[in-house]
């Protein structure tokens, strides 16, 4: 983690704080904007723990560079230490979605080992919200002012930053009714309001508005989602309901030797390997317009040319293959230096036909695309042997155009298929040159 904060005496106290947790270490401190800004691009950080205000301004320094952060180098975590316990500051900081952020009072950091709590909830994409903040949004808002034990509940958990869809759920609702709740409850705040419940009332409108916006932009989806799929959802509501059928073509990766490489390694500083090696991984796929589907343990699944068809999803699938590669191959170099275990991937690519729909709960909805086509690339990907290739169907070799070179590999049986599936592994330079 990176440490930032202006004043040195909280700096090294919260760094001698951290050196108790052997799971997390300290790469590098900054004392302003900049320098927050430039120790994160050089030392990529997992977790970012960092003051609000600093040097040049003392304003909101800290809120602004994490955003920044988090714009260059999607994934990282963010842990806001404030003296403030004004929720301002908290909605401001979680306005654009609470995953991977939490927010604490530094004068409460090291109560039952808190803060370290933080480090590793957004180390995994999870978010926090000190307790105090939740009570000071909600304390203020209920002073003079009756309210049922249905109407606490709702204000807590509104409070809390729950979507509307899981506040539903809780209540045995539907969102359109709890909807109607919320709003009735804001206008009994609003008749009964002295000049200090206006201020907690306003609060909780920002907190309101800004889960409403989560919501609207797909937040309930997967966070990796990108976002043409939230705009789908907004144009088109219908698109929950439906199922489509795509021409699609999915990539399947695999860590070679991951179970052997886990036997012998500290879980903490497996799981560190993991994160950076999912944060490429999903940086090369977005990079050619992909849709990350799911991690599962150290496997990517993911597809091009859903949610929105694409004319080039073989070539783009090719790109990002190739681009995975090279962003593992340099992940490994570090990691061999540090005396850590490489990763070598094995990648598989399958073009066809699919059925993409939304499916899930009430709570969350995932986006998925099924049928034989998924299926091949999983065993495509079992063929990229050793470490280091690419093995593609010639529905995808023929896609993605003549630039490439591929080396026929015949007719290959494979598992839970009765013909034989003719293989091609990509060659050369473009293949890592790592047959």
């Amino acid at each position: 983690m990176l440490l930032a904060d202006d004043n040195l005496i909280v700096r090294e106290g919260v760094r001698a704080l951290l050196d108790r947790d052997p799971t997390v270490e300290v790469v590098g401190v900054a004392g302003d904007y900049d320098e927050l800004i430039k120790q994160a691009v050089e030392l990529t950080p997992q977790v970012l723990v960092t003051d609000i205000r600093m040097p040049p301004t003392f304003q909101e320094e800290g809120i602004e560079a994490a955003k920044e952060v988090r714009k260059l180098l999607p994934g990282t975590g963010v842990v806001v230490l404030s003296q403030y316990d004004s929720p301002e500051y908290a909605i401001d900081l979680l306005s654009a979605g609470a995953a991977g952020y939490a927010y604490l009072l530094k004068d409460r950091v090291a109560d039952s080992d808190r803060l370290a709590r933080a480090i590793r909830e957004v180390a995994t994409g999870g978010s926090m919200l000190d307790p105090e903040i939740v009570q000071a949004l909600v304390t203020p808002a209920q002073a003079d002012v009756f309210l049922t034990a249905v109407q606490e509940d709702l204000l807590k958990q509104v409070a809390e930053g729950r979507p509307v869809k899981a506040i539903a759920t809780s209540l045995g609702s539907t969102p359109e009714a709890v909807n109607a709740q919320i709003e009735a409850l804001f206008l009994a705040l609003a008749r009964e309001a002295s000049s200090g419940q206006a201020d907690a009332l306003r609060r909780l409108r920002l907190l309101h508005s800004a889960i409403l916006e989560r919501e609207e932009q797909g937040q309930t989806l997967s966070r990796l989602l990108p976002g043409g799929l939230a705009d789908k959802l907004r144009a088109d509501r219908g698109a929950v309901e439906r199922t489509e059928r795509l021409v699609v073509t999915v990539l399947m990766s695999d860590v070679r030797g991951y179970s052997g490489i886990a036997e012998h390694t500290d879980p903490a500083v497996l799981a560190g390997q993991l994160n950076a090696h999912r944060e490429q991984m999903n940086a090369a796929i977005l990079a050619e317009g992909g849709t990350v589907m799911q991690y599962v343990g150290d496997a990517v699944m993911a597809v091009f040319g859903a949610p929105d068809p694409h004319p080039t999803h073989a070539a783009c699938a090719v790109r990002a293959a190739v681009a995975m590669h090279e962003r593992q191959r340099e992940l490994d170099g570090t990691w061999q230096a540090q005396g850590l275990e490489p990763f070598g991937l094995g990648i598989g690519l399958s073009t066809g036909s699919v059925a993409a729909a939304l499916l899930g709960s009430a709570e969350r909805l995932e986006y998925t695309v099924v049928g034989d086509t998924v299926n091949l690339a999983q065993r495509l990907q079992d063929l990229a042997r050793p470490a280091g290739n690419t093995v593609a169907s010639e529905a995808t070799v023929q896609g993605a155009g003549p630039v490439w070179q591929w080396d026929p590999l015949g007719a290959r049986e494979v598992k839970g298929r009765a013909t034989p599936v003719a293989a091609f592994r990509l060659g050369g330079k473009e293949n890592g040159e790592a047959r």
